[in-house]
Formats: C-alpha cells, structure tokens, sequence
C-alpha cells in the first residue's frame, strides 16, 4: 500500500463521520448529500499527494471539504422554496419515544443552521467538528479574531430562533 493508499485511509477512519456533517450543513437531500460526499472523496484522493504536512491533516481534509462545499452552492441556485426537507439523523438514546424528542431536536437545530448566512454557518459547523479557531482561520482564510465574531452571530442568531423569535 502506498503513501497515498495509507492516507486515504486514515482520512476516511478519522474524518468521515465529520465530513458528512460538514456536507449535510450545505445541503438539504440526501441525494445532494451523497453527491457532494463522493465529489469530496474524489477530491481528497487527487488532492493527497499534494499534501506537503504544512498544515494538520485535519485542516487539509476540512479545507479541502469546505472548498467542495462552496463551489457546489455557488454553482446551484437555491432551489427550495416550499417547506424544507426533513433530515434523517441518526441518535443512539434508548427509547424510541427518547429518540424521537431528540432527533426533533436535532433537527431543528440543524434547520437553524441551515438558515444562518454562510460565513456564520461554515464557522460554526467546522467548530462544531472540532477545528480550533486557528485551523477554521486557515480552512476560512480570515483571522481567528473574525472567527470569534462570527461564531458569537451564530450562536446569537440559533438562541434567537430556537427560542422562538425571528431574526
């Protein structure tokens, strides 16, 4: 197996499972999600061996996921304009009527998310993943300063709708 086997391999062991959360917060369907999912595969594999180790791994992969996931809107228009699609998510609690309160939750809060405006919906998911403010500063390309601002708006903006109001 070569270099590029290997790291391919360790990127799918420790990054899938965000890499799709990072996707589901760009699209709605999971026929985008999957499309979008194996574009970011793709990418990833012609990108490794390019890969220098300047910057973490993981910042490689997210910045790499992030650019898939800009050029993607950019080149759709929105095309929803009736009520949103509900995503399907999993939750591990053990009742089912505990799993459906949660996953109502989850929900919900992944349909804030999706209605915040992009540069505070892809600060905050990539935080959400895990990235520190300095790896969001290098997958974003602004100041871990800006990243401060724009995750304090998010979280602003989700209190906001999740309590009920508008903004």
């Amino acid at each position: 197996m070569d270099l590029r086997d290997q790291l391919f391999q360790q990127v799918i062991a420790e990054y899938a499972e965000g890499i799709s959360r990072v996707v589901r917060s760009y699209v709605r369907s999971s026929a985008e999600h999957d499309d979008l999912l194996q574009e970011i595969w793709l990418g990833l594999w012609r990108a490794l061996p390019s890969f220098r180790g300047d910057a973490s791994l993981k910042t490689f992969v997210y910045r790499i996921t992030h650019n898939r996931c800009v050029t993607e809107i950019a080149r759709r228009k929105p095309q929803h304009s009736g009520e949103e699609e509900l995503l399907e998510l999993e939750d591990h609690q053990p009742g089912p009527a505990e799993r459906l309160v949660a996953e109502q939750k989850s929900e919900r809060l992944v349909r804030a998310i999706q209605q915040l405006p992009l540069g505070l919906r892809q600060t905050l998911t990539l935080r959400l993943e895990g990235l520190s403010y300095a790896e969001i500063s290098e997958v974003l390309g602004i100041s871990e300063s800006n990243i401060a601002v724009r995750l304090n708006r998010a979280k602003e903006r989700l209190n906001v709708r999740l309590s009920g109001g508008e903004k």
